[in-house]
C-alpha cells in the first residue's frame, strides 16, 4: 500500500523545517508554533474576508437583533396580533439566517484540508515535544488543569510538568490572538 502522506509531509517539511531551524530553541520550538499559528490565522482570516460578504453578514445580524427586540417587546406587552405578525415574519428571517450560516461555512471548505495537514505535520514533527511553562495566573485563567484532565482522560497519562502546556494548547492560544489582530487589521466589524 502506498503511503499518500509521505509526499505531503515532504512538502510541509520543505516549508516548515526552515522555520523550525531558525527557532532560537529548536528543542522547544515555541516560536515556530507562533509563526505557524500566524500563517494559519492569516489564511483563514483572508479566506473569511474574501469569501464572506461582511457587510451583508453585519446587516443580517443587525436585522435579526432588531427582530428579537421587537418580539420580546411584543411578548412583554402581551400583544397577540404583533406576536402573530412577527412569527409570520420569522420564517423569512430563518431562511436568511440559514443562507448566512451557509455563507460563513465557505471559508471552512477552502481552509479545512490545509489546516488539518498542518496539524498532522506538527504532531509528527519536533513541534510535538513542545512544552511551554506558563505563569501561575495564566495557567489558571485559561483553565489548563481542565485541559490536562480532558487530555489524560482521552489519551491516558498525566501532565508531569507543573504549569506546562503542550504544542496544541499553545497553538490555540497563539491562533486566537493572531486572528483577533488580523481581523482588526483587515477591517472586520465583529470579533472572533
Amino acid at each position: 500500500m502506498v503511503d499518500f502522506m509521505t509526499p505531503i509531509y515532504g512538502a510541509l517539511n520543505a516549508v516548515f523545517n526552515p522555520i523550525l531551524a531558525m527557532d532560537p530553541n529548536p528543542a522547544n520550538p515555541a516560536l515556530t508554533v507562533l509563526i505557524i499559528a500566524f500563517i494559519v490565522s492569516l489564511i483563514t482570516t483572508v479566506a473569511n474576508k474574501y469569501l464572506v460578504d461582511q457587510d451583508k453578514l453585519n446587516e443580517q445580524q443587525a436585522e435579526m437583533k432588531e427582530f428579537n427586540k421587537r418580539l420580546r417587546d411584543a411578548q412583554k406587552r402581551g400583544d397577540g396580533k404583533e406576536i402573530a405578525k412577527l412569527q409570520a415574519e420569522q420564517t423569512e428571517l430563518m431562511q436568511q439566517q440559514t443562507a448566512m450560516m451557509t455563507d460563513q461555512f465557505k471559508p471552512m471548505f477552502v481552509t479545512f484540508v490545509p489546516i488539518i495537514l498542518i496539524f498532522f505535520w506538527m504532531r509528527a514533527s519536533a513541534v510535538s515535544d513542545l512544552v511551554i511553562i506558563l505563569p501561575k495566573t495564566v495557567y489558571w485563567v485559561i483553565l489548563t488543569p481542565v485541559w490536562h484532565m480532558i487530555g489524560s482522560f482521552m489519551y491516558g497519562g498525566k501532565a508531569t510538568i507543573p504549569y506546562g502546556i503542550g504544542w496544541l494548547l499553545w497553538y490555540f492560544i497563539c491562533t486566537f490572538g493572531m486572528s483577533q489582530i488580523l481581523r482588526k487589521y483587515l477591517g472586520f466589524k465583529q470579533g472572533f
